[in-house]
């Protein structure tokens, strides 16, 4: 039976390939919703991001939500600078035929889990966690329904890309995250310790330029545009692939190595806001909230998502 899954996201062209992925997997996975949320840029460009997505995957079932159009307590930040004013920049942007559903996201997300049996529902949010820890503030009785919670977010070894200790993610809304960190459901989480394992490459672009469909044209326009930025800050060929590894994981978990860690999100210093503290040594004695992925086979990765980018229609 296909795991029932919410997608939280903040398109991105890291978090389309993610979608690109996860409508591949429709055997596996039964996604029951897309969330838009403020992150990458504007929930205003987001919100219409999952809606041209959704038309590119050519989904006619699952509905989309717009969902918080700022953090919880901070100013927030977007991120133009690496995505393109448009978040999507690569590809051309239309006017979807995809419409938003009426109910916003956080109304989905609850409703959705208060309908469910306990330990029924995994949340993938793949952006700042704005709109499930709004969820969980509204209407805690939700969380025993949470199977899982596999999230994008944080760093350890790897510093932060935002501020030298902070992934965006978490930056973005650090109270958000601490929020969901503490929220006592399993986390799995993907930070950029393993995200950066997973560069794309010229050799990948080449494959997936090969690929004859919409998904993978577009895939290989998107891939193309924000290996750009990348490129220049790491010194590598491309970009990481940040988010899709949330969708990997939950399709070929044994590409991940994980840890059970306690992880604590930092809310207070101007310094290391949104840092996540990692014990990835227990030397705190610190409670387990989380798996945190810490090594990805890299060629199985790119195998996977190679092979579902070709299995949408020419």
């Amino acid at each position: 039976m296909p795991r029932k899954i919410i997608i939280d996201c903040d398109p991105g062209q890291d978090d389309a390939l993610m979608l690109f992925l996860a409508f591949a997997a429709q055997d596996e996975l039964e996604i029951l919703g897309v969330c838009a949320v403020t992150g990458n840029v504007p929930l205003e460009k987001t919100q219409r991001n999952i809606c041209i997505l959704s038309d590119i995957v050519g989904n006619k079932t699952v509905p989309m939500f717009a969902g918080c159009d700022k953090p919880l307590e901070t100013e927030g930040a977007t991120a133009e600078y690496v995505h393109g004013e448009d978040g999507i920049d690569g590809i051309d942007i239309f006017d979807p035929v995809t419409k938003l559903e009426s109910k916003g996201a956080v109304d989905f997300i609850i409703d959705t889990l208060m309908s469910a049996a306990d330990n029924e529902i995994t949340l993938v949010p793949i952006g700042p966690l704005i709109n499930i820890a709004t969820a969980i503030l509204r209407e805690p009785a939700i969380l025993p329904k949470i199977r899982e919670i596999v999230l994008m977010g944080g760093a350890m070894r790897e510093g932060g890309n935002v501020t030298p200790s902070a992934e965006f993610n978490i930056y973005v809304d650090p109270h958000a995250a601490k929020i969901v960190f503490e929220c006592g459901r399993p986390i799995v989480a993907f930070g950029l310790d393993v995200t950066h394992q997973v560069f794309t490459s010229a050799e990948v672009l080449d494959r997936i330029s090969t690929i004859d469909n919409p998904v993978a044209k577009a895939s290989h326009d998107l891939l193309s545009f924000f290996g750009r930025y990348d490129a220049d800050k790491y010194g590598t060929e491309g970009a990481p692939l940040h988010d899709p590894c949330t969708i990997a994981y939950l399709l070929k978990p044994e590409l991940f190595a994980l840890k059970s860690c306690n992880v604590r999100v930092e809310t207070q210093s101007a310094l290391t806001m949104g840092h996540t503290a990692v014990d990835f040594w227990g030397v705190t004695n610190e409670p387990k909230n989380t798996q945190w992925a810490y090594q990805v086979d890299r060629d199985g990765f790119f195998e996977l998502l190679i092979e579902r980018l070709g299995r949408y229609r020419a």
